[in-house]
């Protein structure tokens, strides 16, 4: 046989089996630091809902940012758009236990002059430094209205229904 015969044998073999590799699939997005996540839920504290996104746009949040609760946010390390997941949080790391340091008496001449303090209402206002608060009036006495400077899920467990809608890179307009 001529070598002109066989190297075109050769060739003819290897067009017959073409050799291609496949495609690994991508692998799912998932939730971790810089990824952008889009998520609904339902918060509820002992036993009542809180929050939640129902007929609401989702919460948005950039993920290692500590843009949420940290317990929320090291709960949901790994998820995929899809999943759904009831997550719980205790009160370390979510508003922190309750502290009784954060209860303090105020004057009521201290307060507004169209504020008629009452228990239960919720003021809102700046310290000397500048920084936001915000205070509910848990007693109203004679010369001084005692005001809890505690987030109001302050010593309590969150209980999350969560479900991922969107994971995208943070570096994704």
């Amino acid at each position: 046989m001529s070598r002109t015969v066989l190297m075109g044998v050769s060739l003819a073999v290897a067009m017959a089996a073409p050799c291609w590799a496949e495609a690994e699939p991508p692998a799912p997005v998932t939730v971790q630091d810089n990824m952008n996540v889009e998520f609904d839920y339902t918060l509820t504290v002992d036993g009542a809902v809180v929050e939640s996104t129902e007929g609401k746009q989702p919460m948005r949040y950039a993920h290692g940012k500590q843009q949420i609760v940290p317990g929320l946010e090291r709960q949901l390390v790994g998820l995929r758009v899809g999943e759904t997941k009831e997550i719980a949080v205790s009160p370390e790391e979510g508003y922190g236990q309750f502290d009784p340091a954060a209860l303090i008496e105020v004057d009521k001449a201290q307060l507004p002059a169209d504020v008629s303090p009452a228990a239960g209402m919720v003021l809102r206002g700046a310290n000397s430094e500048g920084q936001l608060f915000r205070a509910t009036i848990k007693e109203v006495k004679d010369a001084i209205v005692i005001l809890d400077l505690n987030h109001p899920l302050a010593g309590k467990t969150l209980a999350f229904k969560v479900t991922i809608t969107s994971v995208t890179s943070a570096a994704t307009p």
